[in-house]
């Protein structure tokens, strides 16, 4: 048996969780630093969960916690411990038992199943490296300020996923002629009864395109328990929105899903670039879905020196939701030129992919940037884009540094 108390979870002493082999959650209380991002109200205490490394914290419950950023210069995989971490309902789970855990298949099927994680590793599993970034990732620089968590950068994070396809799961359960969607509900819940659960939907075809996981490992290890501990949801270049933590249960429906996370919240304006006038309310929404193009500079932060007349190896990272990244461009003076950066190892289409470029600034003052593109040609806005809920910004990201 897994199992955590409240008080540890939320704030007490920390205690080990030796049969899932991690290591105590939480000591939320334990807040030597703190961080302040660089926007309006975005001082962050630093906290130590169970199985993490200090991140900055957004709420305590539930847990919300950003990855602070320089994380991200470290490597294109992000740390299972340094991984960001964003709940919904603060009911979450405190005792999970991997030997008598099941996952629910019911529905339009023609057998519904009770899987347990024995189960599921005996089935043929596959891999993916991919990245999962909340909706509201950066939601902080917006302006006009918006509601919701004020997100810096770092909501974000890639990992090496493996698990059972979705696809294999539901044609072991026989999908039945009709289905529409496929819902998933994880263990966690609402504290009042008014509050609706969090549940989210798939199209048919897209719960059966076999790239969707449920995925019971994560960089080679059991999921950590923040992240969804024992089985998840993994939706490649879909926002995090998707990725259902300790998913138990599928239902597959013949019309599509209605519930609140589906038809109220997390939706975007109905046009190509998800964006209104700044203020004004959209037209018509639909669901989020894929990312956009992203890139940063990882290895210099605002207002960094670096040494004048001296070359310096600019560093990053850039992604978008499937298509892959082919290229990325580094400008030293604001965006009047830029220059072809050099890309690295590419994991997969779904990943982060490194690239680098070499620069030599004369002394004072110099504006970077960083612009990527895909498969496709798509690319990224110079100015932000706007919506009311501060979704999928995505604007060429600016870092000024000073050459002495």
């Amino acid at each position: 048996m897994v199992s955590l108390s409240r008080r540890t979870l939320l704030g007490g002493a920390g205690a080990a969780i030796g049969a899932a082999g991690l290591s105590g959650v939480a000591r939320a209380a334990d807040t030597p630093n703190a961080v302040q991002l660089p926007f309006g109200n975005g001082e962050r205490p630093l906290v130590r969960y169970a199985g993490k490394r200090p991140l900055l914290q957004m709420t305590s419950r539930p847990p919300q916690l950003e990855t602070p950023f320089a994380v991200f210069n470290d490597g294109v995989i992000t740390p299972n411990d340094a991984f960001f971490v964003r709940y919904h309902l603060a009911n979450i789970p405190l005792e999970i038992d991997p030997d008598t855990f099941r996952l629910e298949v019911k529905g339009k099927v023609n057998t519904p199943l009770s899987l347990s994680l024995a189960d599921l590793k005996a089935m043929e599993s596959t891999e993916i490296v991919a990245v999962n970034q909340c909706s509201g990732n950066s939601r902080g620089f917006f302006e006009p300020r918006v509601a919701g968590g004020q997100l810096a950068n770092g909501a974000m994070g890639n990992a090496r996923w493996k698990g059972v396809p979705l696809k294999a799961v539901l044609d072991k359960a026989g999908v039945q002629a009709g289905a529409v969607q496929v819902s998933f509900d994880g263990l966690d819940g609402p504290v009042l009864p008014e509050t609706p659960d969090f549940v989210k939907a798939l199209d048919i075809d897209h719960a059966r395109d076999g790239e969707v996981m449920l995925a019971y490992s994560m960089n080679n290890e059991d999921l950590p328990w923040l992240n969804g501990f024992p089985l998840r949801l993994v939706v490649p270049g879909y926002y995090g929105t998707y990725w259902m933590k300790h998913v138990h249960e599928i239902t597959v429906l013949d019309h599509a899903f209605d519930g609140f996370w589906m038809k109220s919240a997390y939706r975007i304006p109905a046009n190509s670039c998800a964006c209104t006038e700044p203020g004004k309310p959209p037209t018509t929404t639909v669901p989020i879905g894929r990312f956009n193009v992203r890139s940063f500079i990882t290895s210099l932060a605002d207002g960094a020196r670096v040494p004048a007349n001296t070359e310096t190896m600019v560093r990053g990272i850039a992604f978008d939701g499937g298509y892959g990244i082919s290229g990325a461009a580094l400008s030293a003076d604001g965006g009047e030129t830029w220059a072809e950066a050099r890309l690295g190892d590419d994991l997969g289409r779904y990943s982060f992919r490194a690239w680098q470029a070499p620069i030599t600034l004369p002394k004072g003052e110099h504006t970077l940037m960083v612009r990527a593109i895909n498969r496709i040609g798509q690319s990224q806005p110079m100015q932000p884009l706007w919506n009311p809920a501060g979704y999928m910004r995505n604007v060429v990201e600016t870092v000024h540094v000073k050459a002495a």
